[in-house]
């Protein structure tokens, strides 16, 4: 299935996959030196970021996470933005900091795994313009995406932090 990248504004990304990429550095030197993250960060994720601190921080049982502006993944961390791509299969993600990775088939998709209602409201439609359809797209449409994605390979896997290790893995389940 080829698939394009979503616009966005910002990309969340949480403090142990920071830390697990080697960018924790990278991102305090950024901050100290006057750079800025979306301004929709959280005030501890920046104090986090600033001290060198990568324990995942929460909020009830949402995880406090960096919004990293897209072009911040070149310019800081040499990582070229995708402009397509192509999907081999889905994978349903569990981290385990020491684990090392593994699979088994199978994993489903559900409606939280679409950015829509209250697992997107960083871009709520105040002006009413969206007519109704929020960020995940319409009911009929999801259920279009979710027929396609279903043809695919479906994996749940638990990956550590060892960022060779899962690249290893994910090069082996996926090639």
């Amino acid at each position: 299935m080829s698939v394009l990248p979503w616009p966005s504004a910002a990309a969340a990304v949480g403090l142990g996959l920071l830390h697990a990429l080697d960018w924790t550095g990278t991102a305090r030197k950024r901050l100290k030196a006057g750079d800025r993250l979306h301004p929709t960060q959280h005030p501890l994720v920046t104090a986090a970021l600033l001290s060198g601190h990568h324990t995942p921080l929460w909020n009830g049982d949402r995880e406090l996470k960096a919004q990293i502006w897209p072009d911040q993944f070149p310019d800081w961390f040499g990582i070229a933005l995708a402009t397509s791509g192509h999907a081999a299969a889905l994978l349903f993600p569990h981290v385990t900091p020491d684990a090392p990775p593994t699979a088994t088939p199978g994993g489903q998709l559900a409606d939280h795994d679409f950015m829509t209602g209250p697992t997107e409201d960083r871009y709520p439609d105040v002006f009413g313009l969206a007519g109704g359809v929020d960020g995940g797209g319409t009911t009929d449409a999801r259920h279009h995406v979710t027929a396609r994605l279903t043809d695919l390979p479906h994996h749940t896997i638990t990956v550590g932090h060892d960022t060779a290790a899962n690249a290893d893995f994910l090069n082996t389940l996926l090639l």
